[in-house]
Formats: C-alpha cells, sequence, structure tokens
C-alpha cells in the first residue's frame, strides 16, 4: 500500500504541477521535437476525409489525471490541442471534447465505451492510457487484450484513433516498471493500423535535452502548464501529419 501510495503521489505531484525551472518570458517554450517521434506510417483517414470536405473535426479525448492541470482551466493539452489545430487550420471548425478516466485500468475504462462513442460520434479518438495500469502493476497481457477491445471499439463506432502511451517521469521510474505497457501498446497500434503518440519517448527527449526538468522536486504551476503546450502543439502537428492534409492548401480552398 505505501509504495503504491507513493508511486500515485509522485505522478500526481508531476502531472498537476510540474514543476522545476522558472518560467521562460517567451509564451512559446523551446520543446523541439525529433521528425521521427512524430513519424507514423498509420493514416488518420476519417480525419482527413472531414478536413478535405469542410466538415466539422470532432475530436474526443479519453483521458487521465495527467490530461488536466488543477486550477488552470484551458491549458491543459487537450486545450492546447484544439488551440493549435485552430491555428494551424484557421479553415476548419475543430471540436473537443474530453472524458476523463480517473485512476482507472485501460480495462475498466472499455467499460461504458460503447455509450460515450455513441453520444459522442467523434471523428478522431485520442486514448491516453498506461500509467494506472502501471502503477497497480496490471497484468501486460491483460492491457493489451483491453487497449486492443477498446480500438476495436472506436473503429466500430467509425472513428479514427490515436493512442498516447505513459508520461515520462525519472522521479517514478524506480517504483514503477513502464516497458511492458510501452510494449504492448506499440503492439496494438501495429496489429491496428492506429498512429501512437510517444508521449513517453518525447518527455525524455524534453528532460535530456534540458528543455525541462522533470527531476526538480519542487512542484511548480509554471512548467506543467509550459510541458502541456508542448505536447498539445507536438500532438496537433501528429494529426495533421497523419491526416495526411496540407494546411496551406485547405487554406487555399477557403
Amino acid at each position: 500500500m505505501r509504495a503504491g501510495f507513493a508511486v500515485a503521489l509522485g505522478l500526481s505531484l508531476l502531472v498537476g504541477a510540474l514543476s522545476g525551472r522558472a518560467a521562460a518570458e517567451d509564451a512559446t517554450p523551446a520543446c523541439e521535437v525529433p521528425a521521427y517521434l512524430l513519424a507514423t506510417d498509420s493514416v488518420l483517414s476519417k480525419v482527413g476525409d472531414a478536413l478535405k470536405n469542410h466538415r466539422p473535426l470532432d475530436i474526443l479525448v479519453l483521458g487521465s489525471r495527467s490530461s488536466t492541470i488543477m486550477t488552470a482551466d484551458g491549458t491543459a493539452y487537450p486545450w492546447r490541442l484544439q488551440a493549435a489545430l485552430r491555428e494551424k487550420l484557421p479553415a476548419a471548425t475543430v471540436n473537443l471534447a474530453m472524458e476523463l478516466r480517473v485512476k482507472k485500468t485501460a480495462e475498466e475504462a472499455v467499460a461504458g465505451l460503447g455509450k460515450i462513442l455513441e453520444d459522442r460520434k467523434p471523428t478522431l479518438v485520442i486514448w491516453q492510457t498506461g500509467t494506472y495500469d502501471a502503477t497497480r502493476s496490471a497484468d501486460p497481457d491483460e492491457f493489451r487484450e483491453a487497449v486492443g477491445e477498446g480500438v476495436s471499439q472506436m473503429h466500430k463506432a467509425g472513428a479514427d484513433v490515436i493512442l498516447i502511451n505513459l508520461q515520462y517521469s525519472p522521479r517514478t521510474e524506480t517504483m514503477i516498471s513502464p516497458s511492458p505497457y510501452l510494449d504492448n501498446m506499440r503492439v496494438v497500434a501495429q496489429e491496428h493500423g492506429v498512429p501512437l503518440f510517444d508521449r513517453f519517448a518525447i518527455m525524455r527527449q524534453w528532460n535530456e535535452n534540458g528543455d525541462f526538468d522533470f527531476f526538480s522536486p519542487s512542484p511548480g504551476l509554471d512548467l506543467a502548464k509550459r510541458v502541456h503546450e508542448c505536447i498539445g502543439r507536438a500532438l496537433a502537428t501528429f494529426v495533421i501529419d497523419a491526416a495526411r492534409v496540407n494546411p496551406v492548401e485547405l487554406r487555399i480552398q477557403r
């Protein structure tokens, strides 16, 4: 119980109040993502069709606590994703809804998913999962089966899917083993032909480059906001590239 509580507390501190350095005066953080970390062979065909035919892009984010920033409305990465897409695709109507699956394993999150998909009718589902399963040491095979079942339900509902894996946290790596869940999400993405946004590798790259200090013991809301801004912008680029659309051409067609 103490170990599980320590892991949950460590992740909560990272998610709700990522900390460390003083804020850069520039509102746009320096958090470049190498092209290979945003490359995918999987295509978001329904997203591409909606954008090219001037239909609304309805995005549903299935998230957890790390999808939010406490007391900071509009600064969590789903809303920064929406803002970035609207900026890059001014001719498009981009709608976003979020369903939080707090403290739920992938298997638990899939329960009731059909009703959510029926009600929301999303063009694109972005499913962030894996962190809670890792903290609970859930069976990796059962995790893979649950994620696969969730993706199948999303496809059956007519939606494109992006999987987002665990967040990177050097402070909790000694307490949890992320590798089985990272590997299994990669397997599911390949089996179902869906893009995997490798949040874990991207955040680790930022930490190693010195863009952010995820090992800092002093929590701070400012760093959380900057990280979420960077995740949102990187995810927007990922969505556009996977949809195989040219933002310049979409502006001309307006």
